[in-house]
């Protein structure tokens, strides 16, 4: 099952959007791509009818959703409970049975990116228990919460990754690779998923130029300078990120979901970036071309 996370279309000069117009523009272009599957973020206030059926108007069916919170604030907890809860809800209804989640972007990390900046072992510690607690309320909707490590975040370095998957059973979370933030942090994609390979339960497929990672690190780039302005994603088999062999590392057969993701187009307009991965998409994962 592939699909593709419509955040190009989302992303813009005044931040993310997330409504209806929008989607359509980017459901429109993405079927014109050829995907036929869409990370499945819904906007607030619309139901879970609703949006299947502006999905199914383009062609399209749901992947997994995302979802995040600062679990590192225990005042913050009880609403993250809550619309942990009511996301799961959706997700649920939309059919889905996975869900990505990730802590929430920090600014101490967004300001030095993929270091694991201001680590702190009892904050790290705060983050493990509320996240259990998070996964708790996702997993009794009947959805399987999948870790999603994410520069920017306190779950950042491969350090963190395996301390949350180590600390928090495989009964209540599972694994949820991005090979592009894994990579950018530092982290060996296909070594981190052989060894939780049974844990996978979704993954974002994600290419990164290492070299702008590497320049970005050395002169001190924050999250958006390095994103934004200096384009370190780019489409699946653009970057540097050995894609083919962090796929290979999955459980044989593996039928979870795979989406693709492109922060920030590198070529061209989100379509022409939509149409490149759709290309490697079809070159490498199908018609038996990942084993």
């Amino acid at each position: 099952m592939i699909g593709i996370n419509p955040l190009p279309w989302l992303l813009g000069p005044s931040g993310f959007t997330l409504d209806v117009p929008t989607l359509r523009t980017a459901f429109a272009e993405i079927a014109e791509a050829g995907f036929t599957a869409v990370q499945a973020d819904v906007p607030e206030g619309m139901s879970p009818a609703a949006y299947l059926a502006l999905l199914e108007e383009y062609g399209l069916t749901p992947a997994p959703g995302y979802f995040q919170g600062a679990y590192e604030s225990a005042e913050a907890m009880p609403a993250i409970l809550e619309h942990a809860t009511r996301h799961a809800g959706t997700q649920a209804a939309l059919g889905m049975t996975e869900v990505f989640i990730a802590s929430a972007l920090t600014q101490e990390r967004l300001a030095s990116p993929a270091v694991g900046a201001a680590y702190d072992q009892d904050r790290l510690d705060t983050v493990i228990e509320n996240l259990a607690r998070t996964c708790a309320a996702i997993t009794a909707e009947g959805l399987r919460p999948c870790l999603h490590p994410h520069v920017g975040t306190w779950i950042e370095t491969e350090r963190e990754t395996r301390a949350v998957l180590d600390a928090i059973g495989p009964r209540q979370l599972s694994f949820g690779p991005d090979t592009g933030h894994l990579h950018w942090a530092g982290a060996d994609p296909v070594e981190l998923i052989t060894h939780y390979r049974d844990r996978v339960g979704a993954a974002h497929v994600k290419d990164v130029h290492t070299a702008v990672a590497r320049q970005a690190r050395e002169t001190e780039a924050d999250y958006w300078e390095a994103t934004v302005t200096r384009h370190l994603w780019t489409e699946p088999g653009h970057g540097d990120v050995d894609l083919e062999g962090a796929l290979g590392a999955l459980t044989p057969g593996f039928g979870g979901w795979l989406v693709v993701e492109v922060d920030v187009p590198d070529h061209g307009t989100p379509k022409d970036s939509a149409v490149l991965s759709r290309q490697w998409v079809a070159t490498h994962l199908e018609a038996g071309a990942r084993r």
